[in-house]
């Protein structure tokens, strides 16, 4: 009887131990199955996110920027299973973050003041409008902690950070964040972090190795955005360039003018798509011919324009005008408020006398033209005095500029230029300078003002070789004939 009681207690004891290690390994295997669920849960939300951010840049993300950003804060909240994410990127100074995008429940993750906390009180949209317009230097507490390392970083609890010792307690207080630097390359784009109010789940070391891939991923996709996005802005201004370069062509003169004792030539070559230099042929009245050269400081669009100002403003105070340095008084004085004050203008303005050869010339800053004397066959400078336009309000301008008067006999040349002839340069960094203008004029005069035009625009052509042309050039060739 007793052998029997005992066999029974230590079978009973079996069971009870078994049914013990069988609970416990039952509990194990539901954990491990819960954790496999939630590894796969957390893949899915990976692939998701990875999924969306692909269609997002295929589809609209390099044009777009905004789709982009939201597909990242979204898709970093959803994968981490975070109460919210934000997205800071620099701004084009390299000095701020700026907020892009913010998903509604995310907690403040930069400091809010106190009187902004409690205005929000009044007008609930306080917060949500700091959290938007508020900017702040990419040096600035953990933001720049994380930039400056290149490193993920975690805080448990924001209130508690140094940098948030003269912020609103009862708004930072127990919320945890984890904030990830965005780089493509060398390149510095700005944070992504994703945050938990206070009462949520610590953020835990998969949280942080899975936030960092999804940060790697989100830096790769901005950086190809922002590349495809300044591609598509290169190709627009180019485009635009394009069509200014067209509408400037058709501001040129597109055939020489037709006055009975001359014949009048002009080209010009821009260094870039638009130029800063300018030539115009118009009609005064029916015995003169005004003929215009300019060149404007600087190159490309700022130059362009005030080309293209400066024809209009010129033509319009030429009608009916003999004398061309009051011309260019008045031109000096309309213009003069528009011009910044490192550029200035500078043109030579001629009045062309039906017939006679007799020309009336101001030159406000401009190189004198060449005087090619069919007689003797020499080239003389024609010197007159003058200031460039937009240097001077008036006082000076108008002093300094005189009317200077020439007469051409058959067969003589006058060249107008501008200096992107005679500084054109070589491989060796020589200019083509005035001598060699001096000696390809005399040379082509003979046979014409076409033939300047092209001997000269051949000479320095073949002078510069393969050096890219670094101005402007602009000429205009007036034969008597």
């Amino acid at each position: 009887m007793t052998t029997t009681i005992v066999t029974l207690l230590a079978s009973l004891t079996i069971a009870i131990v078994c049914f013990i290690y069988i609970c416990r390994y039952q509990k194990i295997i539901n954990e491990l199955k819960r954790q496999r669920n939630d590894i796969e849960k957390e893949e899915l939300r990976m692939f998701d996110f990875l999924k969306s951010l692909g269609e997002t840049l295929t589809q609209e993300g390099g044009t777009n920027p905004g789709t982009l950003h939201r597909t990242i804060v979204r898709g970093a909240a959803m994968v981490v299973d975070a109460h919210g994410a934000a997205l800071y990127l620099l701004d084009k100074s390299k000095d701020n973050l700026v907020s892009e995008y913010q998903s509604e429940a995310c907690p403040m993750l930069i400091p809010v003041p106190s009187h902004i906390a409690e205005q929000s009180e009044k007008v609930p949209n306080t917060i949500n409008s700091y959290r938007r317009l508020t900017s702040i230097g990419k040096d600035w507490g953990p933001f720049g902690e994380a930039l400056r390392a290149r490193k993920l970083l975690k805080i448990q609890n924001i209130g508690a950070n140094p940098h948030f010792k003269n912020a609103d307690k009862k708004i930072h207080q127990g919320v945890s964040t984890i904030i990830a630097p965005l780089c493509y390359g060398e390149k510095e784009l700005g944070i992504l972090a994703v945050a938990n109010e206070p009462g949520g789940e610590n953020f835990t070391e998969n949280d942080y190795e899975v936030f960092q891939s999804i940060a790697e991923q989100s830096a790769f996709a901005l950086g190809n955005s922002i590349v495809h996005l300044e591609a598509v802005e290169k190709k627009n201004l180019e485009k635009e360039l394009n069509t200014a370069s067209e509408v400037q062509r058709i501001l040129l003169p597109s055939e020489p003018p037709k006055l009975e004792g001359y014949k009048i030539m002009g080209l010009n070559v821009p260094a870039r798509i638009v130029s800063g230099d300018y030539f115009d042929f118009f009609e005064i009245n029916d015995e003169h011919l005004a003929v215009v050269i300019a060149d404007v400081s600087g190159k490309g669009v700022p130059a362009s324009l005030i080309t293209a100002m400066c024809r209009s403003v010129v033509r319009a105070n030429a009608i009916n005008a003999l004398c061309p340095a009051e011309v260019l008084c008045r031109v000096n004085e309309q213009l003069f408020p528009d011009i910044r004050e490192d550029m200035f203008i500078s043109l030579a303005f001629l009045i062309l006398e039906k017939g006679t050869g007799k020309i009336a010339i101001a030159r406000a800053g401009h190189d004198a033209p060449l005087h090619f004397r069919a007689d003797a066959k020499i080239a003389d400078p024609v010197q007159s005095p003058g200031i460039a336009i937009g240097i001077d309000s008036g006082n000076v301008f108008n002093n300094a500029i005189k009317k200077h008067e020439i007469h051409l006999k058959k067969g003589d040349i006058l060249l107008l230029y501008t200096d992107g002839v005679n500084e054109a340069s070589d491989i060796r960094g020589e200019e083509f300078g005035i001598q060699r203008l001096h000696k390809t004029l005399i040379s082509a005069s003979p046979k014409g003002a076409r033939n300047v035009i092209s001997e000269i625009q051949a000479s320095v052509n073949v002078f510069a070789s393969n050096v890219a042309q670094n101005d402007d050039i602009t000429l205009i060739a007036i034969e008597k004939t």
